[in-house]
């Protein structure tokens, strides 16, 4: 472990940022101020208009642990930034590596909490659950720690990206990996789906905390939110119906090296009779009951109406 002077462990957390100006300040503070933890927050800013860039190279001059990376390229969207992130920062004198969104707030213990965890337990990498607010005053609990299944991570993330806290060793795996793969990675796009799926892939070990450290905002531009009711499973049947979802999925499991797998093999053209195979280990493709469920009957109804690919 690679200790502060203070004897703290040291933590990189990678900051994607998109026009974030509005709630920056608030969640760059809450992560600066973290406790037990010795932090470093390394910046990536997407082409912005809104003065974000300005705002973080003021900041760095006045807090040495705010280091910016070179500014120009468009990215498009989180994922490709995340990647980045990860391939461009020099992770050696760090014990662990945690990603952050730009509009959240975290609670003071969010980092040490994590690293405690894995720690103690030989974990690699942690997610937890969240508390989705909204600015009329609404929270919510999103619970992401049901048990791990067999294939969960070839069809979701293990929670929300920005509580994810990874071991030095797992980030360097992936770093390495990326490198390799990544012009077929720029097809990726969840980078937290990725991760999750190349430490499970990879025989690394994955914490789910029920105990949530953060609040997670909710808000008009969202890239990725909270999915909530009748709507969000009309939109998630939506993209499994165009063959994004599956798509993504199969194309994680080529990345991550599991595509030669019989599971995968047994479904990967994507017919009819591959859906019903597929339908029949839905209570290992997910692991939240009533997705497992969702994920059953939806798998059944493309037998009939197929899908487009």
């Amino acid at each position: 472990m690679v200790l502060s002077r203070g004897g703290l462990p040291k933590c990189a957390v990678l900051l994607a940022v998109y026009n974030g100006m509005h709630y920056l300040r608030e969640q760059v503070e809450t992560i600066l101020n973290q406790q037990d933890v010795s932090v470093t927050l390394f910046v990536s800013v997407d082409l912005s208009t809104d003065g974000s860039l300005d705002w973080f190279f003021d900041l760095s001059e006045l807090d040495t642990r705010v280091i910016v990376l070179p500014y120009g390229e468009k990215f498009g969207g989180a994922a490709r930034n995340f990647f980045r992130l990860i391939r461009d920062v020099d992770f050696k004198s760090f014990d662990y590596v945690a990603f952050a969104d730009q509009d959240d707030h975290w609670y003071l213990d969010k980092l040490s909490r994590a690293i405690h965890i894995m720690s103690t337990s030989g974990y690699d990498a942690y997610s937890g659950n969240v508390i989705a607010f909204w600015a009329d005053g609404k929270r919510l609990l999103i619970n992401k720690a049901q048990p791990q299944r067999r294939w969960d991570y070839i069809f979701e993330a293990a929670g929300p990206g920005c509580t994810y806290v990874m071991s030095v060793n797992l980030i360097n795996a992936i770093k390495t990996h990326i490198m390799k793969v990544w012009d077929l990675l720029q097809e990726v796009s969840l980078h937290d789906w990725f991760c999750y799926a190349f430490a499970r892939a990879n025989g690394f070990k994955w914490y789910i905390d029920d105990q949530p450290s953060m609040l997670y905002r909710q808000h008009a531009n969202n890239q990725v939110g909270v999915n909530l009711g009748l709507k969000a499973y009309a939109n998630r049947f939506k993209k499994i119906k165009n063959g994004w979802w599956l798509t993504q999925a199969l194309l994680i499991a080529e990345l991550v090296g599991v595509s030669q797998s019989r599971f995968i093999q047994s479904w990967l053209r994507l017919r009819r009779s591959d859906l019903f195979r597929l339908s029949l280990q839905a209570f290992q493709c997910r692991r939240r009951l009533q997705e497992q469920i969702f994920f059953f009957f939806v798998c059944l109804l493309l037998c009939f109406t197929g899908i487009r690919k």
